[in-house]
């Protein structure tokens, strides 16, 4: 099985920063190693790197546009017409692990596109053609891609808003997305295990986290609120965290006090017990500023708003 990638971007004024965090974790702030410029005024939803490094994608509202380091655009891929304002819908892209596929989630029914069906797209990253897509039974508002270590699969978690989270494994067989939906609706993916062997759900609800086999998606291990110590009518778990390394994970609880003062603390789980090992002072500004990279370590923002590295 191939190692995971822990290639990221982000993007801050009007670049897109990659960065690479597969050399061994030392605890620095991190810096780019690939920039590419986006030179016309637009709002990205969503962007992604290619594992090579050699050019980047992005997704708007109505297209998702490969470029390279100069900012040229390489190709370009309209999503059709949609409603004048579409309704808080967010497209997601996200490169193969190989680098040759880019996954595009397209939140089409809230964005009164086509025939009101989501639909989740396999494109050819050096053409930008459509090789394949999938018709999905859900009206998301955004999806979160997870690029499986085996190399073929992703996984793809749709936010319904009240109505729950969707969640799907598809695979590129030829000209078609071979997909399979699990069979829940009220849980959000997290974190996707480094050997991708596991995966991290936390409740529509928030009132627990659970860890499930892959690929099937059986419960192994489900951690309430009241396992970390607290009230289930004071605090809940938060839509964060993941893998620390193949044996530990950071789940995050959430509350308020008394004055309505938001606060959370950022817990240890041993994954193949459920037991949980205290805290873990991870140096976030906030609940959701904590990324693990499966390694041992993690990326939090400073004040300035760089990213860093920490390890335990």
């Amino acid at each position: 099985m191939t190692a995971i990638s822990r290639v990221m971007t982000r993007f801050t004024d009007g670049l897109v920063h990659a960065y690479d965090f597969s050399s061994s974790p030392v605890e620095s702030a991190a810096a780019p190693v690939a920039v590419f410029p986006i030179v016309e005024a637009v709002e990205l939803e969503s962007h992604a790197v290619a594992p090579n490094l050699r050019r980047a994608v992005y997704a708007t509202a109505d297209e998702m546009v490969c470029l390279d380091r100069e900012g040229k655009a390489l190709w370009r891929l309209g999503f059709g017409p949609g409603a004048e304002e579409p309704y808080n819908a967010v497209a997601s892209c996200e490169f193969s692990l190989d680098g040759t596929v880019v996954w595009v989630y397209r939140p089409d029914a809230m964005s009164g596109r086509g025939d009101g069906l989501d639909h989740w797209l396999a494109v050819d990253a050096e053409t930008g053609d459509v090789v394949a897509q999938a018709e999905l039974d859900c009206a998301g508002h955004g999806g979160h891609q997870f690029v499986h270590p085996d190399g073929a699969h992703m996984l793809l978690d749709v936010g319904e808003g009240q109505d729950g989270s969707r969640v799907y494994r598809g695979r590129l067989d030829q000209d078609v997305i071979d997909l399979t939906a699990y069979p829940w609706t009220d849980r959000s993916l997290v974190s996707l295990a480094p050997d991708g062997h596991h995966f991290m759900t936390v409740h529509h609800d928030q009132e627990d986290v659970a860890f499930h086999a892959y690929p099937d998606g059986e419960v192994m291990i489900r951690i309430p609120v009241e396992s970390f110590g607290y009230d289930p009518d004071e605090a809940y778990v938060e839509w964060t965290g993941g893998y620390l390394d193949a044996d530990n994970a950071i789940v995050t609880i959430g509350g308020e006090t008394e004055d309505e003062q938001e606060w959370y603390r950022h817990h240890l789980v041993d994954v193949r017990t459920g037991q949980v090992h205290g805290t873990l002072d991870a140096q976030s500004r906030h609940a959701y500023d904590v990324k693990p990279l499966g390694d041992g370590s993690w990326l939090t923002t400073d004040h300035d708003d760089r990213l860093w590295r920490h390890t335990r």
